[in-house]
């Protein structure tokens, strides 16, 4: 077989801002059917250099090097699917926009027929397989992964010679990450060149042909994907890679533990459809539970509910036996503490004109009466804490990674000093480094803090052995929940 000539390039890129090299000399080569993927820890520069492909930079960015893209469209599957989709166009309408424009030379009487078939089987090639129904959503009435795959959709239907796939399998469970997985080979089985941008070490060594180690805006290691698994050159490719250790302490809940917070007949909708339905659920004192799920089983309405974030539901959520307000807006200054939410998309939840800093202290501020200066250097010890320094947390959204992001979530809401904290996915996109000290971080929060209690929405088993109990949901309804040990062990592999 001939030597394949690359569908697009990237030589010797350096990206600059403020002195600071976010992409320090990189170089790579897009083939046509290949997959290459770019791993490393957030803020090592993968995203910089894949949407570099597209000829977007950050703004007031220095840039020197070359990118080359002969007549190749390039698609873009982003990170935080909702920053790409119209809220307020239907998920059909937006594709179908795409598809007329692709039909317009074929007689009008046919145009709309080819259309819509378009949209259907590119909804059904990204793995939405009731692409029909969910096409006459709006893109908040679906959950995370089932954005992702509406934008994976959208690259399929323009027909880009190259996908650029940043996190692609974020939030999603295992059953729907392994079709992602497919339909991103099957991709490139049909001469498209994919670079993947990810943390997830599983996906990437089932797809990726070639890797890319980045750190700190450099590679420092690359090559055919088994060769950098079983012989890491690098000690950062050999931490990276290191297998998840066993998280510290017991979040098992005390004999002496009340319950917290509980949820009796809730049913929750979206407009007319009943989307989750939990007769019952109870949280104690200092206990994790983990939420279990595929993508799409309620996980994320049901977090939502207890924060006061989705108000359309019949029964009751309680914080210490007293029933909560079902929207934040009529909940008390006290309760608004009490129940915190960190977000899946954590750029979503910040503004981007304000520096990160000044966003997590204002928690503080708002829900503690803390002063703005004590708010703010109160801020700055708990980003420090999570692996932000105060240079970076100055900074606002659009200049930090999403994993730090994350992190800078999680900080907004511990300075709320809750009772209970509601993670949705929150390490679903970072990588297994940052991934690790956050778990150790939340198991160091139940051990240290009585007052603390945590739920888990996830998908993932190794994110759920934090917990001391998980309850499952399916469609909607909870089909299972125990001890957490009696739960993982049924679910183990093989």
């Amino acid at each position: 077989m001939g030597k394949l000539t690359a569908v697009a390039e990237i030589e010797g890129l350096t990206v600059e801002i403020g002195g600071r090299r976010i992409v320090d000399g990189v170089s790579l080569r897009v083939l046509p059917g290949r997959v290459t993927a770019l791993v490393g820890a957030s803020g090592s520069g993968k995203t910089t250099t894949g949407r570099a492909l597209l000829g977007e930079f950050p703004s007031g960015a220095r840039v020197t090097g070359s990118v080359r893209v002969d007549e190749a469209l390039v698609g873009y599957v982003p990170q935080h699917p909702a920053s790409v989709l119209n809220p307020a166009r239907r998920v059909g309408a937006l594709l179908y926009d795409i598809a007329r424009g692709q039909v317009r030379e074929l007689p009008r009487r046919v145009r709309r027929t080819a259309a819509r078939k378009r949209v259907l089987n590119a909804l059904e090639a990204a793995q939405l397989l009731d692409g029909a129904r969910l096409s006459r959503r709006f893109p908040h009435q679906l959950s995370g992964g089932q954005q992702q795959r509406v934008v994976l959709a959208q690259a399929l239907l323009l027909g880009a010679r190259v996908v650029v796939a940043d996190e692609p399998t974020t939030g999603l469970d295992a059953l729907t990450k392994r079709r992602v997985v497919d339909e991103l080979a099957a991709v490139a089985a049909r001469g498209v060149g994919v670079v993947l941008l990810s943390h997830d070490l599983e996906t990437v060594r089932a797809l990726a042909d070639e890797v890319l180690v980045m750190r700190d805006g450099r590679v420092v290691e690359s090559g055919p994907t088994e060769r950098v698994w079983l012989a890491p050159s690098h000690p950062w490719t050999r931490e990276l890679l290191a297998e998840q250790p066993t998280l510290r302490g017991d979040a098992s809940a005390r004999s002496d533990a009340h319950t917290v917070l509980r949820v009796r007949g809730l049913r929750a909708r979206h407009r007319d459809v009943e989307v989750l339905h939990t007769p019952e659920l109870a949280l104690r004192t200092g206990e994790c539970l983990a939420v279990l799920g595929r993508s799409g089983s309620g996980k994320t309405t049901l977090a939502r509910c207890l924060a006061g974030l989705h108000r359309t539901y019949e029964g009751e959520v309680l914080l210490d036996g007293v029933t909560l307000p079902r929207s934040l807006r009529d909940r008390a200054r006290h309760q608004l503490a009490a129940v915190q939410y960190v977000f899946q998309d954590a750029r979503a939840s910040f503004d981007d004109h304000r520096p990160v800093l000044d966003q997590v202290a204002r928690t503080a501020v708002r829900l503690r009466g803390v002063p703005p200066r004590d708010a703010r250097a109160e801020a700055a010890l708990v980003l420090n804490s999570l692996g932000l320094a105060e240079e970076l947390a100055d900074r606002c959204p659009g200049r930090l990674s999403g994993g730090e992001l994350q992190r800078a979530a999680l900080a907004r809401a511990l300075l709320a000093r809750p009772r209970v904290l509601v993670c949705d996915e929150i390490t679903s996109g970072l990588d297994t480094i940052t991934r690790r000290g956050i778990l150790d971080l939340l198991a160091g929060l139940l051990r240290d803090r009585d007052d603390l209690s945590l739920v888990l929405i996830t998908h993932d088993l190794d994110t759920a052995r934090l917990a001391s109990r998980i309850a499952v949901l399916d469609a909607g309804e909870v089909v299972e929940q125990g001890a957490a040990e009696d739960i993982l062990m049924e679910k183990r592999p093989g």
